[in-house]
């Protein structure tokens, strides 16, 4: 890709990024956004997906076991492309941008919180396609929560979201589900 188009690419980021943290002025966003952020830090999926192990039957089982794979192949490519691309979360980069929540790490891309959302919805879909809308809504949520607390450009977000799709669909389909 050229230069140029990598330049535009990451103007556009940023300027939607503006656009999209400006609304942790309100309060309520603000506290949303919060809890949203917190929900995807990762034990929810866990918790939710061994109450389905335990509760939902052979369908909970299956759940669970395809959440497990594709996590495990989330995961390291998640922290390859953190720790490969190294790009700093707007909160270090971008003076007077603030965010709301204390970052795990140094660095925004891809957004694992995204991913990991994205993970869950699909693989809650494909057992239970009647919470495709709740599930891929709250997906999104998470997504751009981190966005307006300003730890994550809407590209990072675009990012963790194709990774979540695509471990989820490589699980589903080698559990031929």
């Amino acid at each position: 890709m050229k230069a140029s188009t990598l330049a535009r690419l990451g103007a556009t980021d940023t300027r939607l990024f503006f656009r999209l943290s400006a609304y942790n002025r309100k309060k309520n966003i603000a506290i949303l956004s919060q809890l949203l952020s917190t929900l995807g830090n990762g034990p929810l999926y866990a918790i939710l997906g061994m109450a389905m192990w335990i509760w939902a039957g052979p369908e909970g089982k299956q759940l669970f076991y395809a959440g497990v794979l594709a996590y495990s192949f989330e995961l390291p490519i998640y922290y390859v492309l953190k720790n490969s691309i190294k790009r700093d979360r707007p909160c270090y980069k971008i003076v007077d941008v603030v965010s709301l929540v204390t970052p795990s790490d140094k660095f925004s891309f891809p957004s694992g919180h995204t991913a990991a959302a994205f993970v869950f919805a699909t693989i809650i879909v494909a057992l239970y396609p009647f919470l495709a809308v709740p599930a891929y809504v709250f997906a999104t949520l998470v997504g751009l929560s981190r966005v307006i607390l300003g730890v994550h450009y809407p590209g990072d977000i675009v990012a963790g979201m194709v990774l979540g799709l695509a471990s989820a669909w490589a699980a589903l389909a080698i559990m031929a589900i």
